[in-house]
């Protein structure tokens, strides 16, 4: 609404107004990049060529009028990079990035420019205001859904770091730009929506997740909402509700963090890229709007009456007003084809057994699922959300014929070990498959990566960057999940040395490696290694 309102009044020319809902905006704006106060010279500039420039606005403006050039100062060159890759357009880094040494020689101002090919000139300390910008540059567009994005047909596009939707109020998430494949699936699903291919809500489960088609109306993604989630207020399963109302005690997993399954679902997708198991379809946080999403009376409401007021008056407000229903933030998966529920193949595989060669490679996939969700303590992996994929016409080729996909890791990442009335098992402990101790191919593939305490720390710190954009997210509640992590990654080390099985990894006493609360410093720092003392209730559910 704000963000309306401060553009309609820049147009109309209520000038005062205006510099006073930038000004709002960008004590919001400046704070949540973290960018530092200066004591001498207030919130750092941001200056735009237009009637205002006189006005300290941050990316309000750039937002609102997307054909103005902008300057920006940072005191730190990481906020200086930050700001250009995520406020930048296609422009060459080349020359994006200048350093000046201010007058007391104390701190270094990174100034950036999203013209490259201009030589940016000093900011006088005693100034609020930098030079305007000489030449106009032309900014990526803005998606009906309030994105900012590189044109797919920019020939940057695959190198620079580009901003994916966000939910304002909920979380800043910038693109994951090394993947610009995942990136053109997501515009793909931008452009079905707008031409009326609706996502299509998924019946099964317990939160409000939908199939999203893409352009050629299949199926390309399956997104979950995070405010739709079964801790979420918008969650549209009525029977989840009624359990939350009717008994409360026994909603829930008190082992996890409420309302995070999101992130979950992005985390197991980090974890099996970094460790290279392959097993989850790509998945990421993204944002998307569209008219079947659950959205409140009230959002409703607001997008109708925009729309009314767009069309009624397309030549005034048509071009200044946002029109449509606010993006949800959630994550995203790609969609796998061709792929069925475990249970329904196993059972067929009873039946009919595999070759050898095929069962072989499908026991080294079963063990790569069971690696990943016993690093991550999936507490919701049933035979139901794990998939299989089986073509007996290529089984000279066991690679070709067999594949297994990990979905729904969205109940994953505990902040302790389940410890009430529930233990909430991996229900494939049961199947006849965990009893084969580990291969030799899984040990010579993951156990040097496990006991590789660099590759883990960075692991640790690639879930951080990821949960962190998270509005909920508390730096203390990760740890802990972390240090959960860490030991069931030295229990399934052992395992693998010891020629253990799946079943008897699970079987093995549950640990936590915690950092010790005096260690500041992220690498080198010193563990203490605790044991579980209390177990849930129940065991076998």
């Amino acid at each position: 609404r704000i963000q309306i309102l401060f553009e309609y009044e820049l147009r109309v020319g209520i000038r005062a107004r205006a510099e006073g809902i930038a000004r709002a905006i960008t004590r919001k704006s400046w704070g949540r990049m973290g960018l530092r106060k200066s004591s001498r010279r207030g919130y750092h500039t941001f200056t735009s060529q237009n009637k205002l420039n006189q006005t300290r606005s941050s990316f309000a403006l750039f937002a609102c009028d997307p054909e103005n050039t902008y300057e920006a100062s940072t005191t730190t060159e990481e906020q200086a990079n930050f700001f250009f890759e995520v406020y930048g357009s296609s422009a060459k880094r080349a020359g994006s990035v200048s350093s000046r040494t201010s007058r007391q020689g104390k701190e270094t101002t990174y100034i950036i420019s999203n013209e490259a090919s201009k030589e940016i000139e000093p900011i006088d300390e005693g100034s609020s205001t930098a030079e305007e910008p000489a030449d106009h540059h032309h900014q990526p567009p803005v998606s009906p859904t309030g994105t900012s994005r590189t044109p797919t047909t920019s020939p940057t596009n695959h190198n620079e770091q580009q901003r994916l939707l966000t939910d304002e109020g909920e979380a800043n998430i910038p693109a994951q730009t090394n993947d610009p494949e995942f990136n053109d699936v997501i515009v793909e699903a931008e452009q079905a929506i707008e031409e009326g291919i609706l996502p299509e809500r998924i019946y099964q489960g317990s939160s409000g997740s939908y199939f999203v088609r893409g352009t050629n109306r299949n199926i390309i993604g399956v997104f979950k909402p995070k405010n739709e989630e079964p801790y979420g207020h918008l969650n549209p399963k009525w029977t989840k509700w009624m359990h939350k109302m009717c008994c409360p005690c026994c909603f829930g997993r008190s082992c996890l963090i409420p309302n995070q399954g999101y992130m979950s679902e992005a985390g197991a997708s980090v974890v099996d890229s970094k460790l290279g198991l392959n097993v989850v379809p790509k998945t990421k946080v993204v944002a998307l709007a569209s008219e079947t999403f659950n959205y409140t009376a009230i959002d409703k409401a607001k997008a109708k009456s925009v729309k009314f007021a767009t069309e009624r008056f397309p030549d005034t407000l048509g071009k200044n007003m946002k029109a449509g229903l606010p993006p949800k933030i959630g994550s995203f998966q790609l969609f796998v084809t061709g792929f069925k529920d475990a249970d329904c193949w196993i059972r067929r595989f009873q039946e009919e057994p595999l070759p050898e060669a095929v069962q072989r490679h499908f026991q080294r996939l079963f063990e790569r699922l069971v690696c990943l969700d016993y690093i991550i303590r999936n507490t919701d992996r049933g035979n139901d959300n794990w998939l299989i994929k089986y073509d007996k016409d290529l089984a000279e080729d066991p690679e070709a014929a067999i594949h297994v996909a990990a979905i729904d890791n969205g109940l994953a990442f505990p902040f302790k070990h389940p410890d009430e009335w529930r233990a909430y098992p991996y229900y494939w402990a049961w199947l006849p498959y965990a009893n084969i101790p580990f291969s030799d191919d899984t040990k010579d593939e993951f156990l040097h990566k496990l006991k590789d305490l660099e590759l883990i720390q960075d692991l640790t710190d690639e879930l951080y960057s990821v949960f962190k954009h998270d509005k909920g997210f508390d730096k203390a509640l990760f740890e802990r999940q972390m240090s959960v992590m860490r030991g069931q990654i030295l229990n399934l080390c052992q395992a693998l040395e010891e020629n253990k099985s799946p079943l008897q990894l699970v079987q093995m006493p549950l640990l936590r490696i915690e950092r010790r609360s005096d260690a500041h410093s992220t690498r080198g720092s010193s563990f203490i290694q605790r044991f579980q003392d209390k177990y849930p209730f129940f065991s076998s559910c």
